[in-house]
């Protein structure tokens, strides 16, 4: 997809026809464009309209620029609305160029930092609706934009003389689906939105803010092209809601901890922002903010809108307002009346309208712009000195302090001191000389550049995560020729990704482990429940092979300039019989669906196999020769990166024969994230499937239109030692559209199980992910969970203190010569989240284990306390029911469409349940 705007050897091109203002006429205000004015109870304007009043506001006013930044999920254009002076639309080009300039570094000493800071403008980022029932902050950017438009006090004109603001929607399918479903009652007291029939966003609903490193979804790739590599903002304000119970709004700065990767500038402008935004509110009579201890919200995550802003220097800012369309009340809260450091002006209890919401936003939204205005200077040039400090750090031996290493120096013995104006009970002393001794060690030394190598097992997968670093605005080069880095030989064709670039925070935290540092309230206590996941270094996630480069890499390689695709791969050998693929490319797996999908009929090698003086392991791809093997083979080679060997014969051996797919994937009735996040690649790779909702699997007979049923976490509701189930809000039938009434009900127990359980013992397969994986229980197994302890005489997951692993990456154990771990290299990094794990009951019927969990140091990313635990248990299995199969996965080895090093346990669950039918 191409964006209107460009990047062009360093210039902007600006569309040739940009909605632009044909006139000065007062602004038409949003009374008289909407049905009803935006901020009126029981009223929700939706996308289309928001989008014809954009339309309208840029043929009316001098102030505005609209940008169509891409393409949604659904095909709709996500706007931006960029709001500035005249004087400085006239000249948007120059200074997007200073902007880029100094967030950048590379080549601008600090005398040309100082004057590029004095001619440039501030650029803020203020967007709305990335959660579309968090209706607030779309009706009010409504508001502001036109306030912004046609107010013309001093302090505004000032705002739009020193500032850049670009507005920008998150979420425009989400915001059109939440509007007309609210708005769709006649009668204003029946308008809701809880009872939504699908995800917000069309495959990840809330996970659409979990998103930004990655940038799966379209709309994530769209705010991240302008944020960091177009307009590079020095401030990102990401507006949410709902507030703490009995205030208002949640505002910066946030608790501890704060990811050690980024430059300390950017916590303290953030911290500044945060006050200047509470003092606005408190100066203006709007009581009820609240900071730090107010909220959970830390700094920690790198997959969040505002986060992800820290990794690239600028400052990312959170809100959290109540309100919303429905009038309510604010409640009563004792603990919230007592003013204090983290709650300056509490409220009292009072009704609560959407406009009083609204205007909570706008002083918000005034707060961050006067402040940018008023530090307009120091902000462009302390994103440029950020940038030459990442630079610096990259050039030259440096180290990062993580927890541990602190850990292992307050392990030292305590320094011996005659100090007497030394506190007894003070904080505990150690020799000087260890600073250098264990936080300085040669060998720990950050690393100056990372090189992938051109012989990945998985180059197509590799190029994914190249393309999510590109994606973000990191500077990649490939190397053209053969050289040597760190003592080794690298072949032409491999990347390298320094760390002396301006986003070094970024990269060192998308290619080192997170090192989370155990969070507990008191000593002693339970650990304090993370923001999001703690683990989630995304080259451990996708299975890269890299190296780290210590020392100076002097070599100069070719920039990549924009996205890559993965480099055409060849056919080797003149053999007539057919084609071996190596099952070690998840890529593999598109060809394969596409060969079933023309009536070809590839299978599994079930042994290792030779091949052109090279051996492939066991899961290799047999596709016997015909003329539509080899267009499909042929066009594989080109588009999806596949070595592919001819061969003279058929390869002798076991083989399991493939069969066309009929995936049934388990949904619920408001969407399921997992569902959606595994529907999303589903397609992505090809596969063929449906959705299946409870009413459908509780009528039974589902061999009649599937071969494999796919519960991913969540969709069997947990219970007991599989953790709590969360159900979500359905409607009267009676309220429910006539084509939604099918996705109605609940997996059950009582129902569901008996009907999937006697699809699976007549032969259907079942794959199940995570607390689906609660099948073992029910249909009596030979496995049972692992991580057990009794309460009350129910089993329970153990308590926080003992065992707790929240979003963290794992190294388990794989028996690649099981056909659910073809493909995988014999060790594999895997994500975890507080899962449960499997255990072998004795004298019980046979399973395969294809993943477990081996020894007691397992942890490689992230936060783990009772890790060794999880020793000798299996992670992946594959178990006989009846006829059928249940095919486990402890883990979310899909989460979030980032862990594709482990994306082959599900794939071959996929093809090997259904190939096991009858």
């Amino acid at each position: 997809m191409k964006p209107h705007w460009l990047l062009l050897s360093g210039a902007l091109l600006l569309p040739a026809s940009p909605i632009a203002a044909q006139g000065t006429t007062a602004p038409t205000p949003p009374e008289r464009f909407f049905k009803q004015p935006p901020g009126t109870d029981y009223y929700l304007a939706n996308y289309s309209e928001y989008e014809a009043y954009l339309k309208r506001l840029a043929a009316e006013s001098d102030r505005i620029r609209l940008v169509d930044i891409g393409k949604t999920a659904e095909g709709r254009t996500q706007w931006m609305a960029i709001i500035s002076s005249p004087a400085n639309l006239a000249k948007l080009d120059e200074y997007r160029a200073i902007a880029e300039k100094l967030a950048r570094a590379h080549g601008v000493d600090e005398a040309e930092a100082r004057k590029l800071a004095a001619q440039g403008k501030a650029i803020v980022w203020i967007d709305a609706g990335m959660h579309a029932t968090e209706t607030v902050t779309s009706q009010g950017q409504i508001q502001v934009i036109h306030r912004m438009l046609s107010q013309s006090d001093p302090e505004t004109l000032r705002m739009l003389d020193d500032c850049i603001i670009l507005f920008g929607h998150d979420n425009p399918d989400g915001m059109e689906l939440v509007s007309n479903w609210y708005m769709r009652q006649a009668d204003p007291k029946k308008r809701e939105f809880a009872t939504l029939p699908w995800l917000y966003q069309k495959y990840v609903g809330h996970d659409n803010n979990r998103d930004s490193f990655m940038a799966a979804m379209p709309e994530t790739e769209n705010v991240n092209r302008v944020l960091f590599r177009q307009w590079y903002p020095q401030i990102v304000y990401n507006q949410h809601q709902t507030g703490p119970e009995g205030m208002v709004v949640f505002v910066p700065p946030f608790r501890d901890p704060f990811n050690f990767n980024y430059d300390p500038i950017v916590m303290s402008q953030l911290n500044e922002v945060g006050f200047s935004m509470h003092s606005r509110l408190i100066a203006e009579g709007k009581a009820g903010s609240g900071t730090r201890s107010a909220a959970r919200y830390s700094t920690w995550h790198n997959g969040m809108e505002r986060s992800v802003a820290y990794f690239h220097n600028s400052i990312g800012l959170l809100t959290e307002v109540i309100g919303g369309p429905t009038p309510a009340k604010i409640p009563l809260v004792p603990a919230t009346q007592l003013p204090r450091g983290d709650e300056m002006m509490p409220i009292a209890p009072r009704d609560w309208h959407l406009q009083d919401s609204l205007d909570y936003q706008w002083t918000l939204d005034r707060a961050v712009i006067d402040y940018a205005s008023r530090n307009r200077e120091r902000l462009l040039f302390n994103i440029w000195r950020m940038g030459a400090n990442s630079i610096e750090k990259g050039s030259k031996d440096s180290w990062t302090i993580t927890p541990s290493k602190v850990d292992r120096l307050t392990s030292a013995a305590p320094l011996k001191t005659e100090d007497k104006d030394a506190r007894p009970g003070g904080p505990k002393k150690v020799d000087p000389a260890l600073y250098k001794a264990m936080l300085q060690a040669p060998a720990e030394r950050d690393p100056r550049a990372y090189v992938i190598p051109a012989d990945q097992r998985d180059m197509p997968t590799a190029i994914a995560f190249l393309n999510a670093l590109i994606k973000n605005g990191i500077e990649v080069e490939r190397a053209d020729a053969p050289f040597q880095a760190g003592g080794k030989n690298y072949a032409a064709g491999s990347y390298i990704v320094r760390t002396a670039q301006a986003y070094r925070p970024h990269v060192i935290d998308m290619f080192e482990p997170q090192d989370h540092p155990h969070d507990t309230d008191y000593p002693g206590g339970p650990p304090t429940a993370p923001y999001d996941i703690t683990g989630y270094t995304l080259a451990y996630q996708m299975g890269i092979g890299f190296d780290r480069i210590l020392d100076g890499l002097d070599q100069r390689f070719a920039p990549v300039p924009d996205l890559l695709a993965p480099p055409p791969g060849r056919i080797v050998g003149q053999g007539t019989a057919g084609w071996i693929v190596g099952h070690e490319t998840n890529n593999s797996f598109i060809l394969t669906n596409r060969l079933l999908k023309a009536g070809i009929r590839p299978a599994w090698l079930k042994q290792a196999v030779a091949a052109d003086g090279e051996t492939m392991q066991a899961g290799a791809i047999w596709i016997p020769a015909s003329g539509e093997a080899r267009t499909l083979v042929e066009k594989a080679v080109t588009e999806l990166g596949l070595t592919v060997h001819a061969a003279d014969a058929a390869p002798q051996g076991e083989r399991i024969a493939l069969k066309p797919l009929r995936i049934g994937l388990v949904d619920r009735y408001g969407g399921l994230m997992s569902s959606g996040w595994t529907r999303f690649l589903l397609e992505r790779f090809e596969f063929p499937f449906m959705q299946v909702f409870p009413k459908r699997l509780d009528a039974g007979n589902l061999a009649r239109d599937y071969d494999v049923l796919l519960f991913t976490d969540d969709a069997l509701p947990p219970s007991g030692a599989w953790g709590s189930d969360r159900p979500g809000k359905q409607p009267e039938l009676k309220d429910t559209p006539a084509e939604y009434q099918p996705m109605l009900g609940e997996v059950t127990d009582a129902k569901t199980v008996p009907a999937v359980a006697d699809f699976a013992r007549n032969g259907g397969a079942i794959v199940a992910i995570g607390s689906s994986a609660r099948f073992i229980d029910l249909f009596h197994t030979s496995l049972k969970p692992a991580l057990t302890r009794e309460v009350d005489g129910s089993l329970k997951m153990p308590d926080t203190r003992s065992f707790y692993i929240p979003g963290s990456i794992l190294r388990a154990r794989v028996d690649n010569r099981q056909p659910l771990a073809y493909g995988l290299p014999d060790q594999v990094d895997i994500f975890f989240n507080q899962s449960q794990t499997f255990v072998s009951v004795t004298n019980a019927s046979p399973y395969g284990k294809a993943s477990w969990f081996e020894g007691r140091d397992l942890l490689r990313s992230g936060w783990a306390v009772g890790q060794e635990k999880l020793a000798g248990t299996i992670a992946v299995a594959d178990v006989d029911v009846g006829k059928g199969k249940l095919l486990l996965m402890a883990p979310e080895v899909a989460q979030r469409a980032q862990s594709y090093g482990t994306f082959k346990f599900l794939f071959n669950a996929l093809l090997y349940g259904a190939a096991n039918r009858k």
